[in-house]
């Protein structure tokens, strides 16, 4: 996968406490049957020997719809089971430190936080930017701010990098943030949770071909 290139729109970052008792694999197979194009396993607590195995059982479904899947944090699972990319924040493992640990072909995205985190060393080294959070939410508590729309313009025409906005994403606001610079969307709950993620993916992918007949920037 080209580092440079990011043709991705619908970003689905797992959760399976929002799956709401549901099968975890189901939920993420259905989400991409609708139209999500890229995947990211988030695991804070699972034991290292458990995540990979979800590691690698969810690989095994992405693979078969050539769906990337993305590790979030771990290089250790990234590597164990060859993910196509790896996702760090900025309290996690160092993005240089990353890289020479993953290997020099493997692609890593970045959040941004804070507008000052995009000029820090070696940022530019990301694959993408997770601009986080567009709106504060309870599915990530670590967050200083949000961007906002306004925030996510100025970040727009601060850098060419692809952004992939994250945090409180809804039907309702979605085109909004497509055409004020966002490249990507990232869901959680809004897919995770639905009735039916197949469903809400593709009622998501609608919004975003709104959102960029109508880009502002």
């Amino acid at each position: 996968m080209n580092q440079i290139v990011f043709p991705y729109r619908l970003y689905l970052v797992t959760d399976e406490a929002l799956c709401l008792g549901r099968d975890f694999f189901w939920v993420v197979e259905e989400a991409i049957k609708g139209g999500v194009d890229i995947v990211q396993l988030r695991e804070k607590s699972l034991p290292l020997e458990d995540f990979i195995k979800k590691a690698e059982k969810l690989k095994f479904i992405c693979d078969q719809y050539r769906v990337p899947l993305i590790i979030n944090d771990s290089v250790e699972v990234a590597k164990k089971v060859d993910a196509q990319g790896l996702h760090i924040g900025q309290e996690d493992t160092g993005i240089i430190e990353a890289r020479s640990l993953l290997g020099a072909n493997k692609p890593l995205g970045l959040s941004l936080e804070s507008m000052e985190d995009l000029y820090k060393p070696h940022s530019e080294e990301a694959w993408y930017y997770g601009v986080s959070p567009i709106y504060a939410t309870p599915t990530k508590m670590d967050t200083k701010t949000e961007w906002g729309l306004e925030g996510l313009a100025q970040l727009r025409k601060a850098t060419e990098k692809p952004l992939v906005a994250i945090g409180r994403i809804k039907i309702e606001n979605s085109s909004s943030i497509i055409s004020y610079g966002a490249d990507c969307l990232a869901v959680v709950s809004g897919i995770c949770s639905a009735p039916s993620p197949a469903h809400a993916a593709e009622t998501f992918r609608k919004k975003i071909e709104a959102g960029l007949n109508h880009q502002l920037w």
